[in-house]
């Protein structure tokens, strides 16, 4: 979840006034709703998946006997899957329609999704995980490439907003409901539901999803995808925005990977149930990535980075109390802070590149996704070596990281303004 201003003249270029005859999807126009809805779906199915184990981590632990770092595996394992494989994806998203990669993505990943719960050991867990993962590569950069193609620029950040919306619904239905079933039938019945919901929004998802308008096939020669990447590489905009992603998801992933475990223990030791439905503070997050685009509105994309780095500093900070109602507290801020900033960082890398956005979308989501696993590994070693307090600490460096680089940005972008500003009479 780089600095958040986008470069004057990119946002010129991406924002100028459209005449009459774009047809593109806008708010209220037909089509946008449906589309939104698909994407929503598709978000919801894709983060129930990914993170479908991550809410039964103690009982995967208790059931293959093994630590909590080795648990977290069958989380990272997925995130890291999904990082390899998600430039790869956009690569053919690019050459074959990005309807037609997110929805092969979907069918496999669902399809997997079916074979997880009987993965005999936590070896075979964790491989079906990364190809589930894998899998999942062609829906995040696919899905964001599509709405910079098919809305009006005015729009896109709503719209990303909707879809990484759809993300925290996904991420919070499959946490809750896997954590009460898991209560009374197990882990492996747990996952398995979360498979069947994630079939029923797949099915809704190529139902829904209006036919692209405005996709242009490209090519799949290896120099031509490789000199896009460096490309993308090589602008500084782009790489600190990739920078930012990561470090947001790196608090992000090592929080919810971990908080199963502190909330087993005394002085809470509560049921699995009521673990898993701590995860109903992931509606938070819902309202904060629909409402980024206000958000940048009012405060800029840097001010609005600077808030959710705040928030979600702030909330690591209160959830260091042995109370249940401030730990309640604390996540709910980290929430909030992470799904913002994470809308913010992810429109700015579809409005700042202008060709190859499939890639620069992958690049962002391989970063971000890099992260989640970074944080998943780091945050439950750290909570072995010092508990809560050293995946908070984790989790503190990561938003210091967050911050410092978009002060970078600010600086950066302060120096392009006065080298591009005219030259008076004075030379002033």
């Amino acid at each position: 979840m780089p600095s958040a201003d986008t470069g004057a003249s990119t946002v010129v270029a991406a924002t100028s006034p459209l005449p009459d005859s774009d047809s593109r999807l806008t708010p209220g126009g037909p089509g946008y709703r449906r589309m939104s809805f698909a994407l929503f779906l598709a978000g919801v199915a894709t983060f129930a998946l990914l993170y479908s184990t991550q809410a039964l981590l103690p009982l995967i632990s208790s059931g293959f006997a093994v630590s909590a770092s080795a648990a977290s595996w069958t989380v990272a394992a997925a995130t890291g899957g999904l990082a390899l494989f998600v430039l790869p994806m956009s690569a053919l998203s690019e050459r074959f329609g990005r309807r037609t990669v997110m929805t092969a993505s979907l069918v496999v990943a669902v399809s997997l999704g079916v074979l997880v719960p009987f993965a005999p050991s936590l070896g075979a867990l964790v491989a079906l995980r990364f190809l589930q993962g894998a899998a999942l590569a062609g829906l995040p950069a696919s899905a964001t490439a599509y709405l910079a193609e098919e809305v009006r620029p005015k729009a896109l950040v709503t719209a990303i907003g909707l879809f990484v919306a759809g993300n925290s619904v996904g991420g919070m239905s499959g946490r809750v409901i896997t954590g009460w079933v898991a209560q009374e039938w197990g882990w492996r019945i747990a996952v398995g539901v979360i498979g069947l919901i994630a079939v029923g929004c797949a099915i809704a998802f190529r139902l829904l999803l209006p036919a692209p308008r405005h996709f242009t096939p490209g090519s799949l020669r290896p120099r031509v995808l490789a000199r896009t990447v460096r490309d993308h590489l090589a602008n500084p905009l782009l790489c600190r925005l990739y920078a930012i992603g990561a470090l947001f998801m790196t608090v992000f992933g090592g929080v919810y990977t971990v908080i199963g475990y502190r909330l087993t223990e005394a002085p809470f030791s509560l049921p699995q149930g009521i673990i898993g439905s701590i995860f109903l503070v992931y509606l938070v997050g819902t309202v904060s990535a629909s409402t980024a685009g206000r958000l940048v509105g009012r405060l800029g994309r840097r001010g609005a980075l600077y808030l959710a780095g705040g928030t979600t500093a702030a909330g690591l900070l209160v959830s260091l109390a042995d109370s249940l109602p401030l730990v309640l507290l604390g996540l709910v801020l980290i929430t909030a802070g992470f799904f913002a900033g994470h809308a913010v960082a992810s429109s700015a890398v579809s409005k700042t590149a202008t060709t190859g956005r499939a890639q620069a979308s992958a690049l962002y989501q391989s970063a971000y996704y890099i992260g989640s696993s970074t944080g998943s590994t780091v945050g439950a070693m750290a909570f072995h070596a010092g508990g809560w307090a050293g995946t908070v600490g984790v989790g503190v460096l990561a938003v210091a990281g967050v911050v410092t680089i978009t002060v970078l940005g600010s600086r950066a972008a302060r120096v392009e303004r006065r080298r591009l500003a005219p030259i008076g009479p004075s030379g002033a």
